[in-house]
């Protein structure tokens, strides 16, 4: 082999997997073993966010957080939610809104319709229509576009959360 063939010959380069895809391979490789497929590609959790899997790019896998109200929650009863969150008059319109909104917060910050000890709304079916999470409504207060929906409501109950409604 002469020193111009090494010099142009195109370079060699050893195969890199992430932690991610070794433990992945790994996981499903033992379930092949055992006759086990993985069939469910969301995982859930109490807190009222899943996690789908869906392949972007290069075969990657992309988790993508995936709203779900959960009974007993309580994060969007939690109205006065501090400096971060915008104001009533920052997200509403019309002035009845902003009055309905405030006159149901209570002292502590909690709508007067939450019930603490139970951790449930006490006019659920009727209540108005800023206290519903839901796609159309957040593109409609909060300018959050359908598609970034999930994320961001997800994102917003984390915060809650972790300051410890």
């Amino acid at each position: 082999m002469s020193l111009m063939s090494a010099a142009v010959a195109p370079p060699r380069f050893a195969v890199v997997r992430s932690a991610v895809s070794r433990s992945r391979r790994r996981r499903n490789s033992t379930n092949a073993d055992k006759g086990k497929q993985i069939s469910n590609p969301t995982e859930h959790s109490n807190s009222g966010i899943s996690i789908a899997k869906s392949s972007s790019g290069f075969g990657s896998r992309k988790n993508n957080p995936v709203w779900k109200c959960v009974q007993n929650c309580g994060a969007c009863c939690k109205l006065d939610k501090g400096q971060n969150f915008p104001s009533p008059e920052e997200i509403f319109d019309d002035p009845s809104d902003i009055q309905l909104y405030k006159s149901l917060v209570g002292e502590d910050g909690w709508c007067i319709h939450y019930e603490k000890s139970t951790r449930m709304c006490s006019i659920y079916a009727e209540r108005p229509y800023f206290c519903r999470v839901e796609p159309e409504i957040f593109e409609a207060l909060y300018g959050i576009d359908k598609k970034k929906f999930n994320k961001e409501a997800c994102r917003v109950v984390a915060v809650l959360y972790l300051s410890g409604i």
